[in-house]
């Protein structure tokens, strides 16, 4: 661990331990001027404890410590809401680079549509076999042509795991460049996490709602 972490989290202690110091010498300051008496003391400074100990678990609940070697590191903790928004995303944009990204190499093409499919349920390999069906890889391999996406956004709802991804993609062939506006949408489905699907998540109801061309020059 270097010593900038380090510094971090021993002046995260110091600060609550001065917190509860100087929470202490005020309330004996008060009792001292005051003279309120025992009993009294006694509720207020138990008072004073609970409401200090009670920020200080609320605090601690909100980290986390991860092991670097053999030293923990102060790490913070997400919410269970802010997680599944990262993920669906992540998921949904990992499915589209790999759909949408194509050389003009059958092994190429092969391996990232395998590796797709694992992200997705039978609509996308409904969409997959209609494609392949039409010749569309072959002709990417004929023309020599890359296809590339180009990630904009995502709406996601989390309440019904409705999403749709705004992108664009870039068509390259010998000849000209086209650009493309891809827009999709879908749902997700949580699933066991595994070594092809890290996000632990499935695609489902997946649509491509618009698709066409923007832009195209020669070179």
């Amino acid at each position: 661990m270097n010593i900038d972490k380090f510094f971090k989290i021993s002046v995260g202690c110091l600060a609550t331990v001065v917190t509860i110091f100087i929470v202490i010498s005020l309330i004996d300051k008060y009792y001292t001027e005051y003279k309120i008496n025992e009993n009294l003391k006694e509720l207020i400074n138990n008072i004073g404890s609970l409401f200090v100990a009670k920020g200080m678990v609320d605090d601690a609940h909100k980290k986390a410590y991860v092991l670097d070697g053999t030293v923990p590191v102060l790490v913070q903790r997400t919410t269970m809401d802010e997680k599944l928004d990262v993920e669906a995303k992540s998921h949904v944009e990992l499915f589209h680079h790999l759909f949408f990204t194509l050389a003009p190499d059958e092994r190429y093409i092969d391996h990232t549509m395998n590796k797709a499919m694992y992200l997705v349920d039978e609509t996308g390999a409904a969409q997959y076999n209609v494609l392949k069906e039409k010749g569309f890889f072959d002709n990417i391999i004929r023309s020599k042509s890359t296809f590339s996406i180009y990630f904009d956004s995502i709406k996601f709802d989390k309440s019904t795991t409705e999403w749709t991804y705004f992108g664009h993609q870039k068509i390259e062939s010998p000849s000209n460049i086209t650009i493309r506006l891809l827009v999709t949408s879908g749902k997700l489905v949580c699933v066991p996490t595994s070594e092809n699907n890290p996000h632990g998540m499935i695609i489902t109801n997946w649509r491509i709602l618009e698709n066409y061309n923007t832009k195209r020059r020669n070179k």
